[in-house]
């Protein structure tokens, strides 16, 4: 009998997105949404123009916000959203609860 493996219950995973993302309330809305999820993690902008986020928290929980921030909120448009497990630097900033970094 072959042996499966467990699938992760919690994951931290890298988003950056792409498109009118900034000065239209991404960071804020994501917040909220993350709260919500009972997501931790944080979110910044990126001098570039993009909106970079670290979540961590149950893999059904960080693909809803995934979902969502193909979509963002009303006054943004998103072009594409790249993923990506967070590295081990990004996910050594992860706290308690959800918050927004200075941008770089």
């Amino acid at each position: 009998m072959k042996s499966v493996e467990p699938k992760p219950t919690t994951s931290d995973l890298h988003l950056t997105v792409h498109g009118r993302v900034q000065g239209v309330g991404f960071r804020e809305a994501i917040v909220e949404v993350a709260v919500e999820l009972r997501l931790e993690g944080w979110v910044r902008n990126r001098s570039h123009g993009t909106v970079e986020a670290v979540v961590r928290g149950s893999a059904q929980a960080c693909e809803r916000l995934l979902q969502w921030s193909h979509r963002g909120p009303p006054a943004a448009r998103v072009d594409r959203v790249d993923t990506r497990p967070a590295s081990a630097e990004e996910s050594a900033e992860v706290g308690k609860g959800f918050r927004r970094l200075q941008t770089r």
